[in-house]
């Protein structure tokens, strides 16, 4: 579905103006995350006119480089990152507001000197004592940051706002992430913060809130009535890329359930909120995660299923090496790269409709998407016809790699004779609305230097998210898998993955 020619889309707009002046410290800051994606987010912005004036980064980092030799760093990488045209007059303007100071993350007189430079680059670009700081680093540096910010009194608010924006993974499992949020909570207030998921900056998860609630023919039959069950997928084609040591200890259960799967959930299936104040609506993702039934210790073999690729071939990228073969993997690794699940919600409006989700890398496609399939229409009135089988209608939100909604739905094939066939209507962002350059980071730092935490985790939602998996992260850990590698690259996951859905009479949708 495109926009008609010859009229714009009606846009029904909140003016948006240039977020709250700032100086956004980020912690690794000539690291691989903030080159590749924070900094071409901030430039977007500046070239959206969505920074103020006073406005400024410094980078914090254990190379030595100085402001100079930052800039020349960002200014040799960022061609490769930015997804427009560099203007150079804007980046002559960004350039100037780039600063950098080594430290030690762990030393607290570093902090000491870090305190120092902000006072004078907040001084030069008049963003009063308003600070951000990003943690663009391994997540054991996460309570050692925020420990050490508050020992130098840079998380005190006496003369302007401070916030911490963390990077997953938030802790490893469910103690872990308890242990993390009370370190935490011992130096900041919850309001201070931002628990950053990047899949929530995408613009159609953001969209899932207008979509169901602001449009009156979803909402009335987004309930057991009428849909048959949901799936949630978010499938790679990439291996771990570089970063198999890391990779090895977490596995794609860890790494990618209880944030980006367990958000897309709780955002599909959640109730109205009585208004977008940060706290309704998250008040709401977390009754989702609280109502998900438990899994016991005897349903994990029943509603969990594991897998590893092994050696295979994926189309348009050739040969991939199997798991085991990738650098820093142990050789015999019983790490999953792969992971699917059934879920219940116990409450009113999704008793008894399950929610399957899965993940896995080397998959045969790059895709994440969320499809509602409701409940087949009655046979009765075809009887006779020659139509044998009502296919189901089906609502699908895409997430990634475009970004999409569409509705299939059956319709009579033209000419005599009864016969029917699936159609689809197709919504696509970039082709109505247009396309805008993104990273995924853009909404989420200008949510964040303007204090609105809407699409951030909560400190609660973190530990519910963690307490659904953690049986399955329990019996996977006590009982080795003597299949692996159980699935070739270039497939859609183990045998096991199918027999979850047949069980219910259902199968994965093809993506």
């Amino acid at each position: 579905m495109s926009a008609p020619e010859e009229q714009s889309p009606e846009i029904v707009e909140t003016p948006r103006g240039p977020a709250s002046p700032c100086v956004l410290v980020i912690f690794g800051g000539s690291g691989d995350l903030a080159q590749r994606k924070l900094i071409p987010a901030l430039y977007n912005l500046a070239e959206e006119g969505l920074l103020p004036e006073q406005f400024a980064i410094l980078g914090v980092g254990s190379t030595d480089l100085g402001d100079h030799g930052y800039r020349e760093r960002i200014e040799s990488n960022i061609p490769g990152y930015l997804t427009t045209e560099c203007d150079p007059q804007r980046w002559r303007w960004f350039a100037e507001r780039l600063h950098y100071v080594q430290a030690d993350l762990e030393d607290g007189e570093a902090y000491k000197a870090l305190a120092s430079r902000l006072e004078e680059v907040s001084g030069t670009f008049r963003t009063g004592a308003r600070f951000l700081f990003y943690l663009a680093t391994p997540p054991g540096f996460f309570q050692t940051i925020v420990e050490r910010l508050g020992a130098a009194g840079l998380t005190r608010e006496d003369r302007g706002w401070r916030r911490v924006v963390i990077e997953k993974p938030f802790g490893h499992d469910l103690e872990s992430a308890r242990a993390l949020n009370a370190a935490i909570e011992a130096v900041l207030d919850e309001s201070q913060v931002f628990r950053i998921d990047h899949y929530l900056g995408k613009e159609t998860v953001q969209n899932l809130l207008v979509f169901r609630f602001a449009n009156g023919i979803f909402e009335p039959i987004w309930n057991r009535f009428y849909v048959d069950h949901v799936q949630i997928t978010v499938a790679e084609t990439v291996g771990v890329e570089g970063r198999g040591r890391y990779y090895d200890r977490a596995g794609a259960l860890r790494d990618m359930v209880p944030n980006h799967l367990l958000q897309l959930l709780s955002l599909t299936a959640m109730e109205p909120p009585n208004s977008f104040d940060a706290d309704v609506v998250r008040d709401e993702k977390a009754k989702i995660l609280q109502a998900i039934q438990p899994i016991g210790e005897e349903q994990v073999l029943h509603q969990a299923v594991r897998g590893q690729y092994g050696a295979g071939e994926i189309e348009g990228l050739g040969a991939a090496p199997g798991y085991r073969e990738e650098p820093e993997v142990a050789p015999q690794s019983p790490t999953e790269t792969f992971a699917a699940m059934k879920l219940l919600i116990d409450n009113w409006r999704w008793a008894g409709i399950p929610f399957y989700l899965r993940t896995g890398k080397r998959m045969p496609k790059r895709v994440t998407e969320i499809a509602i399939q409701f409940k087949r229409a009655p046979h009765v009135l075809f009887r006779g016809t020659g139509v044998h089988h009502l296919p189901p209608n089906q609502l699908l939100v895409r997430i990634a790699p475009e970004e999409s909604i569409s509705m299939r739905f059956g319709a009579k094939v033209p000419g005599p004779g009864l016969r029917m066939g699936n159609v689809e209507m197709d919504f696509a962002y970039a082709n109505y609305f247009g396309a805008t350059p993104a990273t995924g980071y853009e909404t989420l730092l200008y949510d964040a230097m303007n204090g609105e935490a809407i699409l951030f985790q909560r400190a609660d939602s973190v530990e519910l998210g963690w307490q659904v998996i953690q049986p399955i992260l329990d019996v996977w850990g006590a009982l080795t898998p003597r299949t692996f590698p159980n699935y070739p690259a270039g497939s859609w996951g183990p045998w096991e993955a199918d027999e979850l859905l047949a069980q219910d009479g259902r199968a994965w949708r093809k993506c």
